[in-house]
C-alpha cells in the first residue's frame, strides 16, 4: 500500500483543486479522503507538488512508427489494400519503441494507438499503458476503434487505384459497410447451419462490432466537409463515431457540437502540409469546449511527439481554452472518447492508480515531474 499526503489533487471531475490523501492498493485507488490514517501504508509527502490523473491520448500511431530507424519499422499504414479492416494494431505495436518511455516520463500513461489515414479503412485501434515489454502487459481495451478516413490521403494513397475523389472515398465505405452488413445478416439466418453460412470474410468480420455498435469508426475528418460526410454516413448505417483532427472544427463549430459526436483535436501544432490544414487554430478546442462539446485535444504522434501532449493542452490555454477544459480534454475526455473511462482519466476509488506529481504547472515549460505512478508503480 502506497499513501499520498498533502498534495494540491487536481482529479479531472472537480473544477476546484482539493487538499485530500489518496490510497493505492496494487493497481487501483483505493481511497480518497482527508487526512487519512493507514500506519501499514508506505507514505509520500506531497507538499508543495500537484497531484494530477495520468494524461491520456486519444489518438496516435506510437508503437506503429519506429523512433529513429526511418521507414524500416513504419507499420501504421498498410499500402496495398484501401479497405483493410482486418488489420489490428496489437499486431504491429512495439513496446520496446522509446517512444513509450518519453511518454511516460512526462505523464501521458494511457494513449489510443492504430493505423494511419492511408486507407479509407485501415484497420482497429487499441488502448494501451505506456509501459511494458509485450502488448498483452500494456492492453486496456482491444478493440476500442475501427480507423476509417476521409479527404486527401487515401485520395493521394491510392489516386492510380481507384479513389481519386472525396465522392469515391465516400463510396468505398459505403460499399465496406453494406457489404458487412449482408454478410452479417445471411450469417445470423444461417444460424448454427454451417453449410448456409455465407464464405468467411476477414474485412467483414472485423466490421460486426461497428455494426452492432459495439465499437465505433473513428473518422479521419479534416475539413468541415469531411466531417459531415463522417456524421451523414453513420446516422446511414446507425453505427457509432467518433472525429478525429476536427481542423476546421472551429469554422461550423454550432453545427458540430449540436450533432454530439466525440472530437479530438489536433495535431494544431507545425506547419500546414497540405490545404486541409490552412485553418487550423488554437482556438479550436476552446471553441468547440466552450459550446459542451467533448473535446480531447490530441498529438497524433509522431507528428506531434507523444511527450508534448500536455504542452499542447498549455497552448490551448493560451489561446483562451478554460484550464479545466484543457485538463479534462488529456485525462477524463479522452478516456471517453476511447471507451476507458471506468479506468483511467480521473483520481477515484476504484479507477487505475495512474497518478503524477508535479512540481510546477505540467501544461507549461519548466515543470518537473516527480513520481508518474502507472497501475500504482513509479515508472521515473
Amino acid at each position: 500500500m502506497l499513501l499520498i499526503k498533502n498534495g494540491t489533487v487536481y482529479d479531472g471531475i472537480h473544477r476546484e483543486p482539493q487538499h485530500v490523501d489518496l490510497l493505492i492498493e496494487g493497481e487501483k485507488i483505493s481511497r480518497i479522503g482527508d487526512n487519512l490514517v493507514v500506519p501499514e501504508a508506505e507514505e509520500i509527502d506531497a507538499s508543495g507538488l500537484n497531484v494530477f490523473p495520468g494524461f491520456v491520448e486519444a489518438h496516435a500511431h506510437i508503437g506503429l512508427d519506429g523512433y529513429g530507424i526511418g521507414y524500416e519499422r513504419q507499420d501504421y499504414n498498410e499500402m496495398g489494400d484501401i479497405i483493410s479492416s482486418q488489420l489490428r494494431a496489437i499486431d504491429g505495436i512495439n513496446p520496446l519503441d522509446p517512444t513509450f518511455e518519453m511518454a511516460r516520463q512526462a505523464g501521458i500513461t494511457s494513449v489510443c494507438t492504430g493505423p494511419g489515414s492511408a486507407n479509407v479503412l485501415g484497420g482497429t485501434f487499441a488502448a494501451i499503458k505506456t509501459v511494458g515489454s509485450r502488448v498483452e502487459e500494456m492492453l486496456i481495451r482491444e478493440p476500442v476503434a475501427m480507423k476509417c478516413a476521409f479527404g486527401e490521403n487515401p485520395k493521394r494513397c491510392y489516386r492510380e487505384k481507384g479513389n481519386s475523389s472525396r465522392m469515391s472515398t465516400a463510396a468505398h465505405l459505403r460499399e465496406a459497410l453494406m457489404m458487412a452488413k449482408d454478410y452479417l445478416a445471411r450469417k445470423e439466418a444461417a444460424g448454427k447451419d454451417v453449410s448456409k453460412r455465407p464464405a468467411f470474410n476477414m474485412k467483414w468480420e472485423a466490421l460486426i462490432p461497428v455494426l452492432k455498435r459495439e465499437i465505433p469508426l473513428k473518422a479521419h475528418a479534416h475539413t468541415a466537409d469531411d466531417l459531415f460526410t463522417a456524421i451523414r454516413i453513420a446516422k446511414e448505417f446507425d453505427i457509432k463515431l467518433t472525429l478525429e483532427h476536427c481542423t476546421e472544427g472551429h469554422l461550423v463549430a454550432e453545427a458540430l457540437v449540436a450533432e454530439g459526436y466525440p472530437m479530438a483535436v489536433g495535431p494544431s501544432f507545425g506547419h500546414a502540409s497540405k490545404f486541409e490544414l490552412k485553418d487550423k487554430s488554437w482556438t479550436t478546442p476552446g471553441i468547440l469546449a466552450k459550446l459542451g462539446g467533448q473535446v480531447s485535444i490530441i498529438t497524433d504522434s509522431p507528428v506531434i511527439p507523444q511527450q508534448y501532449l500536455p504542452l499542447m493542452a498549455g497552448l490551448a490555454i493560451q489561446a483562451g481554452m478554460d484550464p479545466f477544459a484543457a485538463l479534462q480534454a488529456i485525462t477524463i475526455n479522452p478516456a471517453k472518447h476511447i471507451g476507458i473511462a471506468d479506468r483511467v482519466g480521473s483520481l477515484e476509488v476504484g479507477k487505475d492508480a495512474d497518478i503524477l506529481l508535479v512540481e510546477g504547472w505540467p501544461f507549461a515549460i519548466g515543470h518537473t515531474m516527480r513520481y508518474v505512478f502507472i497501475n500504482g508503480v513509479n515508472v521515473l
